[in-house]
């Protein structure tokens, strides 16, 4: 589990917006640019190249 101050100051460095927490799928996920960043051994890992492309049934999820 990643730490609850650590996510409440880390952005999407592309659009700088707000990014949930997927504990599921171990992923910051970023509606806004439509990426989710991997969490490695509780390391999130923040570049743009690492990111997984949100499907669109992700993108419509509420919450996700």
């Amino acid at each position: 589990m990643l730490d609850k101050k650590l996510l409440s100051i880390l952005v999407c460095p592309v659009t700088k917006g707000p990014l949930q927490y997927d504990e599921a799928k171990q992923e910051l996920v970023c509606k806004t640019s439509g990426l989710a960043y991997p969490v490695r051994d509780d390391i999130p890992v923040m570049l743009e190249s690492e990111a997984r492309k949100l499907s669109d049934e992700e993108l419509d999820e509420p919450g996700a």
